[in-house]
């Protein structure tokens, strides 16, 4: 007797056409089978699922989408050839692959920079091979064994821990929940096999016998399903590499089982704790970056004391000629002439010894609405937020940034999307998650620490930190928390600042070309 045994994927593949796809044309007999629907007849080759027949007038519209139902072909006598376990199981090793595929190029959204136009002919194929050289390097170092793509097996009569197995690098530990769970026979057989350690059980008595205990390969074997789970709940893991953060994929076979699963190789961190006091002057430092406008900066200054009399305030300063700037709690760093605008965070940021640090234009104003108490209250609430910007007179400009990591060869596609949110912080309705937020922020001074600005912008640049914090960085935007603008005038215009401050089209390029080496993009858009 013959049965067929369908199985429906559901797998969406985008396609532009028959002849882009991999496809292994082949004619099969089917089974005639009456008011069902269209399918496409696969089957498992070399790991990878191949349509062998396809039934493309059954698609109005093949080229663009298709859903793959898959057919397994027909198999003789079922329950005769494979062996149910008590857990109710049948026999079955997956075919599946365990590699997540590399992704494809990535789309430029319209209206998007193309990079590689921005480089010099002359210099493109030597700044490629360095691209792609330090591209391998960050994919060493960000890439990790655990990103490796498991399936777990339908009805399995293994038990095992799927996630949460940390390990200290090697430092024995016990793996938690390994278990068979299978009928009575004669005799039970499991096989355990890791790559970057070592693994050990107990002394079995004299009703199993193990081999390779403290090697690679452990297997254990018993007559006694009970005395074989007691050893498989004794049985520890050591790595034999020192790496401060990497893993171990564990193989576990019974019969024509296979079951795989991540221990996490982790070196603890030391807990680097802000002592927050008792007041807002203990818990927050303002920092800002001025250059060329020391009205608008003793005015800033005036306006922080009216309201925070005791807070300590940083200034980076690059001016061609400095003046001094003096005051109780009021710290000013003179840095060599037009260093810029990251160059001048970074250092300003590096002197703040508070767990958060308000960021201020020097032309802002302090007034009633600026509460540094209400961006507290949300950082402390939501722990694992970075930064929270508000608003600066009424503007709460906020961005979201959607980025595709494209392939190895081109590198990403990057749009940011002014005005763009995701969804509300609970409990704060008035504060949404973004990707970056406006000049007026609190932030978690470690956490910006980590991420730093880079000192080669030099002058219009806010977005860029957002950029090389994304996904490092929670991000928030809450509207409620403003602080005004200094109004320009005639008296406080400087030419020289504005020559300074507004970029040239070779600082342009130069952006530009910095997109397409550090953050190894094929195109940018600023929507």
């Amino acid at each position: 007797m013959q049965e067929t045994t369908f199985f429906y994927l559901n797998v969406l593949r985008e396609t532009q056409g028959p002849k882009s796809t991999n496809y292994l044309k082949q004619q099969e007999k089917l089974p005639e089978k009456k008011n069902t629907a269209p399918f496409i007849v696969c089957k498992l080759f070399n790991n990878y699922m191949q349509v062998v027949q396809d039934f493309q007038e059954h698609f109005q519209d093949f080229r663009h989408s298709l859903i793959i139902f898959c057919y397994c072909g027909s198999i003789n006598s079922i329950n005769s050839r494979k062996k149910r376990h008590s857990s109710g199981s049948l026999s079955y090793k997956s075919s599946l692959p365990t590699q997540r595929r590399l992704p494809g190029p990535c789309t430029c959204p319209d209206g998007s920079t193309i990079l590689k136009d921005h480089i010099p002919k002359d210099q493109y194929e030597e700044l490629m091979q360095r691209r792609a050289k330090e591209f391998q390097q960050y994919k060493a170092r960000t890439n990790s064994i655990l990103s490796k793509l498991l399936f777990a097996l339908p009805n399995s009569p293994l038990q095992y821990p799927i996630q949460g197995v940390i390990v200290r690098p090697l430092t024995a530990t016990a793996i938690p929940g390994l278990r068979l769970h299978a009928e009575e026979g004669n005799s039970y057989k499991v096989l355990l096999t890791v790559s970057n350690g070592v693994l050990t059980t107990e002394t079995p008595t004299a009703e199993a016998t193990v081999q390779g205990s403290g090697e690679t390969k452990l297997t254990i074997e018993s007559s006694s399903l009970l005395v074989l789970n007691d050893l498989l709940a004794k049985v520890s893991y050591t790595s034999t590499i020192y790496h401060i953060n990497t893993g171990d994929l564990v193989t576990f076979q019974f019969e024509n089982y296979e079951a795989v699963f991540p221990i996490t190789i982790q070196q603890p961190h030391v807990p680097v704790l802000y002592d927050m006091g008792t007041d807002i002057s203990s818990q927050v430092t303002i920092v800002t970056k001025t250059f060329l406008r020391y009205k608008q900066l003793r005015v800033l200054l005036d306006s922080i004391r009216k309201f925070y009399s005791n807070i300590k305030v940083i200034i980076a300063d690059d001016s061609l000629e400095p003046e001094s700037i003096t005051g109780e709690n009021i710290q000013h760093y003179i840095m060599p002439p037009a260093q810029g605008w990251f160059a001048g965070r970074n250092l300003a940021v590096s002197q703040v010894t508070t767990k958060y640090f308000l960021w201020v234009d020097d032309d802002f104003l302090f007034s009633e609405k600026t509460k540094i108490e209400r961006f507290v209250e949300v950082m402390e609430a939501v722990p694992e937020l970075d930064v929270v910007g508000g608003s600066v007179q009424g503007n709460k400009f906020h961005f979201s940034i959607l980025y595709e990591e494209g392939d190895e060869n081109e590198g990403g596609c990057l749009y940011r999307k002014s005005g763009g949110k995701f969804h509300p912080l609970p409990s704060y309705p008035q504060c949404h998650l973004a990707s970056g937020v406006v000049n007026f922020f609190l932030a978690r001074t470690d956490a910006m620490q980590r991420v730093r600005f880079d000192p080669k912008l030099q002058r219009v640049a806010h977005s860029e930190f957002f950029m090389d914090g994304l996904g490092s960085l929670m991000v928030a935007s809450c509207g409620d928390v403003t602080i005004d603008h200094q109004p320009k005038t005639a008296e406080n215009r400087n030419p020289t600042y504005n020559k300074f401050r507004s970029p040239g089209r070779n600082d342009g390029e130069f952006k530009l070309q910095l997109h397409f080496f550090k953050n190894y993009l094929k195109c940018i858009r600023y929507g």
